[in-house]
Formats: C-alpha cells, structure tokens, sequence
C-alpha cells in the first residue's frame, strides 16, 4: 500500500470519526446549547478545547519555521503573547463567567448600549473570519505539499471536512472533537520534537550551526526582543478579549471552574511553545533553509516509514482543523445571536435559532476561504486580524469591567477611532500608497493605536455624562476582584 492510500484511508476513518460526534451531538434545542453546551462541561475539557484552539496550526506549525530562522526568541512571537493574555483572562474569567451572557456584546449591551454592542458584533465578525482564513492557509498549504493537490484544492478540502463535523455538533461537537485533535497533535509535536532533537545532535549542533552561519544570540532567549515587540502588544491585547475563549468561559459551569480552566491552560502552554520552538531550533541543523511548504509538513511527507507519516499527517491536520472550527463556530455565534436574533428576527423560535447558526457557520467557513486563497501570509493576515480588536476593542472591554464612570459615547468613538485606524493600516499593508508616521506591523504603530484609543475613552468619559447606576451594577454583578 502506497504512503498516499494509507494516508487517505487514515485521513478518512479520522473525519468519519469526528463527523459521528458532531451528528451525535447535533440535538441542539436552543442557542445557548449550540453555542455554550448548556454549561455542563467541566472545566478540564474546556481548558483542552482551549489550548487547542491556540496551540494549532498557525500558531504551532508557524513557529517551527520562525524558530528555525531566529531561535530562541521566536517563542515571542507567538509563546509569550499567548501567556500574557491567558493571565489576563484568568484575572478576569471571574467576571466574564458571573455576567452570563452568551456572547461578548451582550455583555457589551448589558455595560454600555446597543451601538457598543453593535461595533463589537463587527470586529468580531472581521476577526474571526480573518483568523480563520489563516488555518485555511496552513491547511492548503498541508493538503498541497503531502498530496501534492494544489494549494486552492487543497485549501478547499480542508475547510470542507470542518464544516462537515462544525456544522452539527455546535460547540459541543466541537470540544469533543478538540479533544481527539489536542491528543491527535500532542503525540505528533513530541515525536518531532525527540526526532529533530536526536538526528540534529542537540543543541550542541545548534549553538555550532548557528555560529557557523553568523547567528549571534541564537540560542538566546532575550535577543532582537525589541523586534518582537508589536507581535506581543497586539497578539497579546487582541488573543485577550478574543470571542471564542470568552465563549468557553462563558460556557463553564460556575466562575471557579473559568478561572481553574484558564490556570491549567497557562501552566501548559509554557512546555509546548517551548516544545515547539526547540524543535524549530533542532531544524535548523537538518534543513539550510525553509522549504515553501514549510518545515514540518516537509518533514512528516518524507519520513521513511509510510504508516507513521500517514498517523502525523493526521495528527498536524487535527491541530489545523481544532483552531478554524473554534474559530468558525464563534464567528457564527456572533452572526445569529447578535445579529439575526437582535436584529432581524428577536422572536425567532430556537430551532429556527439552531438553523441560522448553522447557515452562519457555512457562511463564516466559505468567506475565510475565500480570503485565504486571495493572501496567503500566515503572519500577515493573523496581524491584520489582530490589530482590529486591539486598537478597537481591548480598551472599551477592559476599562468597563474596571471603571464605571466609562460612557457608552467614549466606548463608541473609542471602537470607531479603532476601525478606522486597523482598516488604514490595512489599506497601506495591501499596497496602497499612503501617508504613515510609523511602520506598519511594528511596536510604534500597536502602541499608538492602543494609546490614542485609551486617551479617547478617558477623556470623553470625563467630558460626558456618565450612567453611573447601570455601569456599577454591572461592575457589581462581574464582581472581577472579588470587591463587592
């Protein structure tokens, strides 16, 4: 049997698989247990979903060819952002869980108004779409380089087999499945963790190769950091107020089980970042260069053992997929409880609910699709999707579980001030030629946007009247640091 027919028999028993756990779990009765599980899950198999909506295939795969080039401090990129924000949700899990709503502007309306809630409903669209088109990205470029099926095809396929099992089983569906993938990856990454490191040398032949090749501070945690910054302002501020881990803390069973979700994920990430970083490092001794498919889809593809590069190619392939369906499923989330529900139809029976959700499901899938196949830059477009939330959203969202004399008017110009500076940068990223006093993807333009963002809340809170009741009631109830 060749290493191709094992591959898709493998790949094939792998999404029968997760699609009977979607079908399985496909009898939703309502919004909240399509999108929530009805707030049965305990808090160890919601930390699993959500370290494996994080730990996937931009983040995970990405760094491998990162870390072969910079080292070390490539664990910036994407390991130390995904820490600071972690910490910070686990500060305010607490908060997130005791206001109970299903989605981030509900909680947004229930702080500030329907406008907020509305600004919010779009940057969460825009980021979930765009963040999803990421690991269509990884995925096509998989499919492509093991099948050798052409990126587009290959982008096509995978996007298929997620919506295949996402579309049914909701959010339930979708931890089960993250389950099975988080295990699916976790044995993948420290086999080729143990096989770069023991036919590498080690870091001895890491600390050569990189001397040999002029690579001072290669194995230095603390190089060229100044570099990295702008990757941990606005991953870190943006991976914070992110929608879908928001969903899963809201979808705890009480506000201890979030903060115990977010506490295990912290302690865990550090070891696979790091896991994945040295393994990029011992790369680097293996392979001159980066391969165009990247280093370890190339690396899974030529392994000399067809039924083991057949097992990792599903493995990697699960890792890609628990990311854009989490990704897809809070994108659809947003679509029919802020949208549909609030908007076009507030009396919507909750079947109807659970066939809108699953439309919006198709929808998100199909839009990420299409942007991925127009840009195909991982770090690119996981930058542009981030700097929408953190020049728009972080402040607002922050400040109102924090200060009540924040208005509603500063949280809208706030968010809007936000737009338009992302959607600015955005223009000058694609090519347009357009005035800039700083440089786009770089720490001054993070700061800036996050810093005038904070002065317009501050002062036109100050400057207007403030709803003091409404705000401390909320306040009260999230009761983030146990004050009240």
């Amino acid at each position: 049997m060749t290493r191709t027919t094992l591959t898709i028999i493998l790949l094939a028993i792998y999404v029968i698989a997760i699609i009977g756990i979607g079908v399985w779990n496909s009898k939703n009765d309502s919004s909240q247990s399509y999108f929530l599980a009805s707030r049965k899950l305990p808090a160890w198999l919601l930390a699993i979903t959500f370290i494996a909506s994080w730990w996937g295939g931009g983040s995970a795969i990405d760094l491998v060819d990162h870390a072969h080039k910079n080292g070390l401090s490539s664990f910036w990129v994407y390991g130390v952002p995904v820490l600071i924000a972690t910490a910070l949700m686990y500060l305010f899990s607490k908060g997130i869980r005791n206001i109970g709503t299903i989605s981030q502007p509900e909680l947004m309306n229930q702080r500030y108004n329907n406008t907020v809630a509305l600004l919010l409903t779009l940057f969460i669209i825009i980021f979930m779409v765009i963040a999803s088109a990421v690991q269509v990205i990884v995925i096509g470029r998989f499919f492509d380089a093991y099948f050798d099926l052409g990126y587009a095809n290959g982008a096509i396929l995978g996007t298929v087999i997620v919506l295949a099992y996402s579309m049914f089983g909701g959010f339930k569906g979708v931890v089960l499945t993250d389950l099975l993938q988080f295990v699916f990856f976790l044995l993948t990454g420290i086999f080729l963790f143990y096989l770069t490191y023991s036919e590498s040398g080690g870091m001895e032949a890491v600390t050569l190769k990189s001397v040999a090749n002029g690579k001072i501070g290669y194995t230095s945690f603390f190089t060229a950091v100044a570099d990295n910054l702008a990757y941990v302002i606005t991953f870190g501020t943006s991976w914070m107020i992110q929608a879908n881990i928001w969903q899963r803390i809201s979808a705890a069973k009480k506000a201890s089980d979030a903060k115990k979700m977010m506490l295990i994920s912290f302690i865990v990430f550090i070891p696979l970042y790091l896991m994945v970083t040295y393994t990029g490092m011992f790369s680097s001794v293996l392979y001159e260069t980066v391969p165009a498919t990247g280093i370890i889809p190339d690396m899974v593809s030529k392994l000399d053992s067809p039924i083991l590069s057949a097992i990792l190619f599903v493995g990697l392939c699960s890792a890609i997929m628990s990311t854009m369906d989490s990704l897809i499923n809070t994108g659809a989330l947003s679509l029919t409880v802020d949208v549909f529900q609030k908007y076009i139809r507030p009396n919507a029976a909750p079947k109807t609910g659970v066939m809108i959700a699953r439309i919006s499901t198709l929808v998100m899938a199909f839009v990420a699709l299409f942007i991925a196949l127009e840009i195909q830059s991982v770090l690119t477009i996981s930058w542009i999707a981030s700097d929408f939330l953190t020049s728009g959203a972080f402040v607002p969202l922050v400040m109102g579980f924090l200060w009540a004399r924040g208005t509603s008017k500063a949280a809208t110009v706030s968010m809007l001030f936000g737009l338009v500076f992302a959607t600015y940068n955005l223009m000058v990223s694609l090519g347009l030629d357009l005035p800039v006093a700083w440089e786009i993807a770089s720490a001054k333009q993070a700061i800036i946007g996050i810093s005038i963002s904070f002065i317009l809340y501050v002062g036109i809170s100050l400057a207007t009247k403030a709803d003091t009741e409404k705000s401390l009631v909320f306040i009260r109830k999230a009761n983030v640091f146990g004050r009240y």
